[in-house]
């Protein structure tokens, strides 16, 4: 298994070497390689079984930093950036020639983002080169949130987890792209969509099905778990089954007829950020569990709630 620590000189070293190491963001752990080395985004693409036309996020300690291997940034682009960086969101900018067509899947654009995490931000500021570093789990697997879950997925492929702890938002950065200078949201997440309509404006909001997508997150099956979720009144769907069946991922409140152990409640006080950071976790935890079928029912949509949706809905399309 890897090494979980926190030692960044190691993690340098390792990069510095077109190793592979995962590392903490606020959003979820990235299995991270050098950006800019067609062999280390090779080894991300083997590790995590994930298809080679879905393109990596890369990234970078500060805005400054971005010029090296992006092509300009819209004005829409630099006013998200300066409001928002550090912090989950993503970018779609023009790539420069030094970000290989592996890393953007033969795209002429290259999705950029600052992580808000302490930690990850010494690391970065410590390379020569930005990190390309999608979700720390294989292809279309739950997201991981702390080190462990990294370690029981990726631990025998990789050397080396940079320990950071427990994710603090938990779901994936929200990411904005630019068409005739709009702002067009392609996948829902950690930042609210008021939140940018507030700094830029009018935005489009693209639905995230695509089989060649336009940018990382858009793929319609994702982040699932291995059995079978089926999404609806929870009321309702749970007298088609036997209790010993299912397992229950509820937003506020428990269901009488189920078992509490079979039961993960996002948030009992209805919180929606307490929603978000719990529901990787809740994916995870009532997969290893002996019932059949998880029945998840969608949270109010509004700020975070979209992001936390689309995730759930996203899970259930696998199977």
């Amino acid at each position: 298994m890897a090494i979980i620590d926190t030692d960044i000189a190691t993690a340098v070293d390792l990069l510095g070497q077109s190793q592979l190491v995962a590392i903490p963001t606020e959003t979820v752990y990235g299995l991270a390689g050098n950006a800019m080395n067609a062999a280390a985004v090779s080894e991300i693409f083997r590790v995590k079984e994930r298809p080679s036309f879905d393109p990596l996020i890369v990234h970078t300690h500060s805005i400054d930093r971005i010029s090296e291997f992006t092509n300009g940034m819209p004005l829409a682009a630099l006013e998200l950036a300066q409001a928002l960086w550090p912090g989950p969101l993503t970018l779609i900018l023009p790539r420069k020639d030094n970000i290989p067509y592996l890393t953007t899947s033969g795209l002429e654009t290259v999705g950029v983002r600052i992580p808000d995490h302490s930690l990850t931000l010494e690391l970065l500021s410590e390379l020569e080169f930005p990190l390309a570093a999608p979700s720390a789990n294989p292809f279309g697997y739950i997201s991981p949130t702390q080190p462990e879950h990294v370690n029981e997925q990726l631990g025998q492929k990789i050397p080396y987890i940079l320990d950071g702890g427990v994710c603090r938002v938990g779901i994936e950065s929200t990411i904005v792209g630019f068409e005739n200078d709009i702002p067009v949201i392609y996948r829902m997440g950690g930042i609210e969509v008021e939140k940018i309509i507030e700094i830029v404006g009018e935005v489009n909001v693209e639905k995230t099905s695509s089989s060649n997508p336009k940018s990382p997150g858009m793929l319609k099956s994702h982040y699932a778990p291995l059995k079978k979720v089926i999404i609806g009144s929870i009321e309702r769907m749970i007298h088609d089954y036997k209790t010993e069946e299912i397992s229950i991922i509820a937003f506020s409140e428990e269901v009488e007829q189920v078992p509490s152990s079979q039961q993960f409640v996002l948030s009992r006080s209805g919180d929606l950020s307490e929603a978000a950071q719990n529901l990787f976790k809740a994916l995870r935890t009532l997969d290893k569990n002996n019932t059949s079928v998880i029945l998840a029912e969608l949270v109010p949509d509004k700020g975070l709630g979209r992001a936390i949706n689309d995730r759930l809905i996203r899970a259930s399309t696998t199977h």
